[in-house]
């Protein structure tokens, strides 16, 4: 039988146990628990409200969404939800998914740290969004089941989440800051090394190389 948490049936395809293995030996126990407690919250989110979305692609998305700060799937150069949406997008291309799919988790992992965008596209998207933002900010707490939460962090629990996490998204892109460039994980370089400064938008646009 499938495994029910928080009355979500978790996704055992092939496709589903393969994305779980990869988390498994290149992630840890950290973003393990975390990824599938942000699939279950955003599940949930989705089921409460009655939406359409695809359980399965939330599943992959959720699993890969932090993949970009392991080791084995962090590039030298670009954004880490970047390298993450990149590395599920290679992955779905060998279970003959259709491309709209594809792109659908690519979007939601991408675009899983940016707020003001993410939460008005597709539902699978949305969900995960919102599934990051319960899990690593809290937001939504009031209005999530306290029953169905409870389950969910039995399930994967926490574990000192809130002091671990920032130190592990800091390792995960700490050779590359530049990288925070315009999004919230500047916040993640900035608290380790407060000193540093990343570009600045407003000085690109006066020293840009247009003559007026």
């Amino acid at each position: 039988m499938r495994q029910e948490i928080a009355g979500i049936k978790i996704p055992d395809s092939r496709l589903a146990k393969d994305a779980a293995d990869i988390l498994r030996e290149h992630g840890n126990d950290l973003l393990w628990n975390h990824s599938n407690r942000v699939f279950l919250f955003g599940a949930v989110n989705g089921k409460k409200a009655k939406q359409n979305y695809d359980l399965e692609l939330l599943y992959v998305s959720a699993l890969f969404h932090d993949l970009g700060l392991t080791e084995k799937y962090s590039s030298p150069d670009l954004r880490f939800e970047v390298d993450g949406a990149n590395t599920a997008r290679s992955f779905l291309q060998q279970y003959q998914i259709p491309d709209e799919s594809i792109q659908l988790v690519w979007d939601a992992i991408a675009l899983h740290t940016t707020p003001g965008v993410a939460e008005h596209k597709q539902s699978e998207v949305a969900l995960l969004f919102h599934g990051v933002g319960l899990d690593v900010m809290g937001d939504g707490f009031e209005q999530f089941p306290e029953d169905l939460r409870e389950a969910i962090i039995k399930a994967f629990p926490r574990n000192n989440f809130k002091k671990e996490i920032i130190p592990a998204f800091y390792e995960g892109f700490k050779h590359k800051p530049e990288t925070t460039f315009g999004n919230m994980k500047e916040d993640v370089i900035k608290y380790f090394r407060p000193d540093y400064n990343n570009k600045n938008f407003c000085q690109c646009i006066l020293h840009s190389s247009w003559s007026e």
